[in-house]
């Protein structure tokens, strides 16, 4: 049978889909992360490359000597995961080569809100949420992280304790004031 008929299942596994479902950087935004965030996605990559990659090739070359690698589940399961390896790998370092690192300790005892602040804000029926404004490869909702570019975010961007501004959500506009803004300690060196 042609090979063309065969891998159907992987159309969508072309080198052009590296930030598929990753969030995509606004046109001219640059890529700010965090010293910590970078440490991060940093050795990411070194773990891809220099442990999880080379398991891989080795069970796949492994499951290659084992016969027909049309039923081998070990090959085909390793192929797939290492394109997988291999999007991430690139992905990581695109990100890695464009980003902008900015220490967010260098406007610590601050009140503004600039890239790094945890930020305490209430809404108008007096309920207090507190979020941290990270670089979009690094930011997790589960820890109350948000993207720079996420609205709440761009909205709080250079206000100062105090400030009322506007936020758009889907219910309709609503305006939260800052309660507090709190950066990271410098490290001592």
């Amino acid at each position: 049978m042609n090979k063309a008929f065969t891998r159907e299942s992987d159309a969508g596994d072309s080198d052009d889909d590296d930030d598929v479902a990753l969030p995509a950087l606004p046109q001219g935004g640059k890529n700010y992360v965090t010293p910590a965030g970078y440490a991060r996605l940093r050795a990411e990559l070194m773990e891809l490359l220099d442990v999880e990659r080379p398991k891989v090739v080795e069970v796949v070359s492994w499951a290659a000597k084992n016969g027909d690698r049309s039923e081998n589940g070990d090959y085909l399961y390793g192929k797939k995961r290492l394109r997988e390896i291999d999007r991430r790998i690139r992905f990581l370092t695109k990100r890695l080569d464009i980003a902008e690192l900015v220490d967010p300790s260098g406007h610590h005892g601050h009140d503004q809100v600039f890239f790094g602040a945890t930020v305490t804000y209430a809404n108008e029926r007096g309920e207090e949420r507190t979020i941290t404004i990270k670089g979009i490869d690094e930011a997790d909702s589960t820890h109350g992280e948000v993207s720079w570019i996420a609205p709440i975010a761009r909205a709080l961007l250079k206000a100062k304790v105090g400030d009322e501004v506007p936020l758009v959500t889907p219910a309709g506009m609503e305006r939260i004031e800052v309660v507090e803004v709190r950066y990271p300690a410098p490290q001592a060196h």
